[in-house]
């Protein structure tokens, strides 16, 4: 029995530490962060949580480059904001408009200078500065405070969907986009990891080749992961939690307080409760640039009511409804003020009709 607790101990601790020392922490991130503090948003709700979830077209690291050729620290191909409340009963996932056109401040590059404060669109922050001037961006737009944050490449999002068994998808037409490397029949099927980069990734060849499109694609897509995790009871399970622990660990890069297994750990554990219909995603309030309308801007009113909901930690409801232009419900005359809506989507909403 003591060589048995013995043996156990050692393999719990071989694999406390081999996960543990997957997670990459962003030290020049935070260190560029810390020079700006002055500048950032305080901290309003206590226990409440905003991350900041980075999906970078970066070409680096193994296997990327099959995606073509990219210089630089690459763009935020993807950007979410998630706030999750601070009961731990919702969670708000804020897909962020790559072409979103914003202020971007004056940002440290890899060699050590620094780039001019401009009006630009938003995936060019990671290109310029990395996480920290997205960061900056995200607080200078919103007001919140971004407490975390997560980068993830091509080769991490796909391990993850293969950790989790693969995701469940449906199409009306079959697809084959050259492009993102895709290939798929239509109806119901479970896309493997790299099916599921192509299929989130895929503008030219699914829907009408628009970003609005495939931030749409992007979020039914999650909300279906997410769904899997909670029916899968992946926290539940030793061997489906040690894979999925060993492929997110192995797959990111984070601010040095999330750094570490344990307060992954602690971070997605404490959202296992969170019912699938109270996870929800939507899209910033935006409309067509003025000056481009191949870019985007904010609605300002509906942008400002969501990120002030968002600031104060209070309910944001969607509802799954056209048009894709998100804006808050109308008052009803003598009834109570109701959390405002925005077009989205829930983890609770079939995948498959």
């Amino acid at each position: 029995m003591a060589l048995l607790l013995l043996v156990g101990a050692g393999v719990g601790w071989w694999t406390y530490r081999t996960l543990d020392s997957n997670i990459t922490a962003d030290v020049p991130a935070a260190s560029e962060l810390g020079r700006h503090e002055a500048e950032r948003p305080a901290p309003v709700v206590r226990r409440a949580l905003n991350v900041l979830i980075i999906g970078s077209d970066s070409r680096a690291g193994q296997g990327n480059g099959r995606y073509g050729r990219r210089r630089g620290t690459g763009r935020s191909d993807t950007a979410i904001l998630l706030h999750v409340a601070a009961d731990r009963k919702s969670a708000t996932a804020v897909s962020l408009p790559r072409d979103l056109m914003v202020e971007i401040p004056s940002c440290l590059t890899a060699d050590g200078s620094r780039t001019e404060e401009r009006f630009a669109q938003f995936n060019w922050a990671f290109q310029f500065g990395g996480a920290a001037c997205s960061i900056r961006t995200v607080e200078k737009m919103t007001g919140i405070r971004i407490d975390h944050h997560v980068v993830v490449d091509f080769q991490g999002f796909k391990k993850v969907v293969d950790a989790v068994g693969g995701v469940e998808v449906c199409l009306d037409e079959p697809v084959n986009d050259a492009r993102a490397k895709l290939r798929l029949r239509a109806g119901r099927q479970t896309l493997s990891g790299e099916q599921a980069l192509g299929y989130v990734r895929a503008r030219y060849s699914l829907g009408n080749g628009s970003d609005t499109e495939r931030m749409t694609r992007q979020q039914q897509f999650l909300a279906s992961l997410v769904k899997k995790v909670q029916s899968n009871r992946v926290l539940f399970n030793p061997a489906r939690l040690y894979a999925v622990l060993n492929a997110a660990t192995s797959a990111v890069t984070t601010d040095p307080q999330l750094a570490s297994l344990r307060s992954l750990y602690e971070l997605v554990f404490s959202m296992r409760d969170i019912p699938v219909a109270r996870v929800q995603f939507l899209t910033v309030p935006r409309e067509p640039y003025h000056a481009n309308a191949n870019r985007d801007e904010l609605i300002a009113v509906d942008a400002a009511r969501l990120f002030q909901r968002l600031r104060v930690d209070q309910p944001v409801e969607v509802v799954h409804a056209e048009p894709d232009r998100a804006r808050p419900s109308a008052k009803p005359t003598g009834s109570p003020t109701p959390a405002p809506a925005f077009t989205g989507t829930t983890a609770a909403a079939a995948t498959c009709g």
